[in-house]
């Protein structure tokens, strides 16, 4: 046989083989989970706890009593919760039903929670308690609301509501695994949020991607201090129960809480933007860990000297790169083994960086104004793009802000960074960031990552303000540690000795920094403030 009649025998897949293949959604990770660990402890909230075989109940009872109070395919439901039982079964229990899930910001609003509600269509609202008040001024008259106590127990409506619902599954209205699962809003700081739209297939893969990335098995401990609403979780709602794991949810997010949690519940894994970390890092409580503890990072490009200290106390710090549009993270500074035998600087600063595509995602690029790559030389500036499996379906009823969002094909983010030699990526700054001072660019990360280095700073912002000369020069906002002193002139000092002198910051405000609900810094808030009044920014 020639190698030409070989290559025209490869068997391919035929219509009648491919109908046996199932649709690839995050629901199935529940059912097997239930079926092989039915009396695994599933998921943990402060005295109660649910097994897998008891999570699987309440999630088809959720979803029973939504199709019995009407919910139709791909209806929205919309829910209001801190990282609680109720938002951990909703991932499940509401896709299960045929619906799309709408997780809202807990710190959002009545008027941005109701343009939301509106967009999205939401026909259902399950609020918790302590949030009820935000929504109260609203006309829902069209929105079937249920309070949700956080009680687990008799005369809390939510679980009167599952109650009413049948403990056996739902018959599946899948058809196609590119459907919509959920719709997740954007921050909206430069104007209303759009509704982001994650497929069945493309939540399905993110979450065995951060499963691969970050070590979760059977065995771990996964501490909820990321808002469940936030990306769906990282997808680590679908994630942990993929494999069995134990959800702690936590309803507020507290550094000393968080080491009570490890100490005291055995946590094996959490996630959170650097402040979080910072906030960790620099408790009381704060101690060398008898075993490691994953933590990842993202949000906000961690500083070195964060990256170092969260090592010293034992933490594995995994940095990782994002957005809303690719279900939370999409790149890992993935460790070499070569690394491990430099200077623990050389170590954190190499790990600062964002690195390349997960394992199961595409590889990203840095491109210049019509999409070239840009030289891999660590200095040559361009914008991140990246595609593949996790990156959004689109904007929900937003057909142009999606075009504008791919167009040539690839999901443009918006964030500006340099590529290194080996292939890795480093984040400069966001496009609206970036300071241009005397037609110089200077990266706000840059300078934040130097005044980080001074040991009184616990955290910083740094965002351009007007200069009559350079037309604007940085200025650094700063949160000291708990009984450290520094000054204005002494930051600067300090910069000046690290970092060249027009990166510097032209002036020092201390105090506590303007924060969004996923621990993000509100860098908007002080530009907003240090620019009012003033003439336009040259960039």
């Amino acid at each position: 046989m020639s190698s030409g009649e070989s290559h025209k025998r490869v068997p391919t897949i035929s219509k009648e083989t491919a109908v046996y293949r199932t649709e690839l959604t995050p629901v199935s990770f529940l059912r097997r989970s239930a079926y092989v660990f039915p009396e695994k402890t599933a998921v943990v909230h402060g005295d109660r706890r649910y097994t897998y075989a008891q999570l699987e109940e309440r999630v088809n009872r959720l979803a029973s009593g939504l199709r019995r109070a009407g919910l139709g395919k791909h209806d929205r439901v919309a829910f209001i919760c801190p990282n609680t039982p109720a938002m951990l079964e909703a991932h499940f229990g509401v896709p299960a039903a045929g619906g799309i899930l709408v997780a809202i910001n807990i710190r959002l609003n009545g008027d941005e929670i109701g343009y939301i509600l509106k967009h999205s269509g939401s026909r259902f609202l399950f609020v918790d308690q302590e949030f009820e008040g935000a929504v109260k001024p609203l006309d829902l008259s069209s929105v079937k609301v249920v309070r949700v106590d956080d009680t687990g127990a008799a005369g809390d409506p939510y679980e009167g509501f599952l109650a009413a619902g049948s403990p056996e599954p739902c018959e599946t209205w899948l058809e196609d695994e590119a459907e919509t699962l959920a719709i997740n809003y954007t921050s909206g700081t430069t104007g209303r949020p759009k509704g982001v739209m994650y497929s069945h297939r493309g939540a399905y893969l993110n979450a065995i991607g951060e499963l691969l990335e970050t070590g979760i098995n059977a065995d771990s401990r996964y501490l909820w201090t990321l808002p469940m609403f936030h990306c769906n979780g990282w997808c680590f709602t679908w994630g942990v129960t993929a494999v069995g794991a134990t959800h702690v949810c936590l309803r507020r997010v507290e550094s000393a809480r968080i080491w009570d949690m490890i100490d005291r519940e055995g946590v094996t894994h959490y996630n959170g933007a650097p402040t979080v970390q910072i906030g960790v890092v620099n408790d009381p409580k704060a101690h060398t860990l008898a075993r490691p503890v994953t933590v990842t990072v993202a949000g906000a490009p961690p500083s070195p000297t964060l990256l170092g200290k969260l090592k010293e106390l034992g933490f594995r710090p995994v940095h990782v790169y994002g957005l809303t549009e690719t279900y939370g993270p999409h790149t890992v500074c993935a460790w070499k083994p070569q690394w491990d035998a430099l200077p623990g600087d050389d170590q954190a600063r190499l790990a600062a960086r964002q690195g390349q595509g997960y394992a199961l995602f595409d590889l990203v690029r840095v491109v210049d104004g019509d999409m070239r790559d840009v030289p891999q030389d660590a200095d040559t500036l361009g914008e991140v793009i990246m595609r593949g499996n996790n990156v959004m379906e689109g904007y929900f009823e937003q057909p142009e802000a999606t075009a504008e969002a791919f167009r040539g094909g690839w999901f443009h983010s918006g964030d500006i960074g340099v590529w290194h030699p080996d292939g890795y990526i480093e984040l400069r700054d966001r496009k609206k960031d970036i300071i241009i001072s005397g037609g110089e660019n200077i990266s706000t990360i840059e300078v934040e990552q130097t005044v980080a280095k001074h040991p009184a700073v616990m955290e910083c912002a740094v965002v351009a303000i007007p200069d009559e000369k350079w037309g604007e020069r940085p200025k650094a906002f700063v949160t000291l540690k708990p009984g450290q002193k520094a000054t204005e002139a002494e930051v600067i000092e300090f910069c000046r000795e690290h970092i060249a002198h027009f990166k510097c910051p032209a002036a020092v405000e201390f105090g506590d920094l303007p924060k969004t609900s996923t621990g993000k810094v509100q860098k908007f808030v002080l530009r907003d403030r240090e620019w009012q009044g003033k003439a336009k920014r040259i960039n």
